[in-house]
């Protein structure tokens, strides 16, 4: 954790907690390339943080509609303003970077149960990559495997596909955001090795209905053979056609229930939301419930409390 990092965390959840969000926070964790063990340092690698939060009444039935909030380092530099919603999506980040989005619990759920493979990971981050942890976040991890399905693979491949095929110029051009990237080694190597690493999760998830993260060893080593260009860009393209292949066969052959259980799911949602918004019924005993199953496990860079 560079001194840089640890700043720009801080005013992320300075804003955060201005606006009422990293109170109601039930967890929060490393995603992106440095929890997947993938991460160089090359000067472009920033820190990607996700979080759920159980939202007040009035923001999820009132008016006050709130399904996300998002703070960007690179935009707030760019345009001098906290919040990305105002700022440009477009800026490019830096080493030191933080990018955090929290989701509403509402949100988060109906995204994971769409098998959306950057909302799933925060599922099975490692403990150690949790900045904040509370009762209920932990009751939202065991309820991974009524979360998790067949349907996941069906959105890492989709994904896959999409962004292989924007790669290799098959789908609306060749894509690239990193022009530096592709005039040395012929792509765009960093998101090369994020569609390889798609590819190797999905696998992984539809075979062993988990994900250990960061990656194993081998195919960690080759997500990075190919994040530092070292794979020729003919054997990289022929590389991401062979793991698709073999992610559709392990979709076809996984032990993971067709579809999750969303109702259970809807049920755990509903009954946290009367807990904490106190509809069932604002006794002491109630209260004492949410001061139980709310209390915070991992507050900040993986300190105990």
């Amino acid at each position: 954790m560079t001194r840089d990092t640890e700043l720009n965390f801080n005013a992320a959840k300075f804003v955060a907690t201005e606006k009422g969000i990293w109170s109601n926070t039930i967890l929060l964790g490393t995603v992106g390339s440095t929890v997947h063990g993938t991460n160089v340092q090359d000067g472009v690698e920033d820190l990607d943080l996700m979080g759920v939060c159980i939202e007040p009444m009035r923001c999820a039935i009132g008016f006050r509609e709130f399904e996300q909030f998002i703070y960007r380092t690179a935009a707030a530099r760019a345009s001098g303003h906290p919040e990305a919603n105002v700022a440009p999506h477009n800026a490019r980040s830096m080493a030191g970077d933080v990018d955090l989005t929290i989701y509403s619990l509402r949100k988060y759920l109906r995204l994971a149960l769409k098998g959306n493979p950057t909302i799933l990971t925060l599922l099975f981050t490692p403990v150690s990559s949790l900045h904040r942890f509370t009762g209920f976040g932990d009751q939202l991890r065991q309820r991974t495997e009524l979360i998790v399905s067949k349907r996941a693979g069906g959105a890492y491949l989709g994904y896959m596909q999409a962004q292989r095929q924007r790669l290799t110029g098959e789908r609306g051009g060749r894509h690239g955001s990193r022009p530096e990237l592709t005039n040395q080694y012929g792509y765009d190597s960093k998101y090369a090795a994020h569609v390889l690493r798609l590819g190797y999760q999905g696998i992984e998830l539809m075979t062993t209905e988990k994900l250990i993260l960061p990656m194993e060893e081998l195919e960690r080593d080759s997500v990075l053979a190919m994040r530092r260009g070292e794979v020729p860009r003919e054997e990289c393209f022929n590389r991401l056609e062979a793991v698709e292949k073999l992610l559709k066969l392990a979709i076809e052959d996984s032990p993971l229930r067709a579809e999750p259980d969303t109702e259970a799911v809807e049920q755990w949602m509903l009954d946290t939301y009367r807990l904490v918004w106190g509809s069932c019924p604002p006794s002491w005993l109630a209260r004492q419930r949410v001061n139980n199953e709310g209390s915070i496990l991992i507050d900040s860079f993986g300190v105990h409390i």
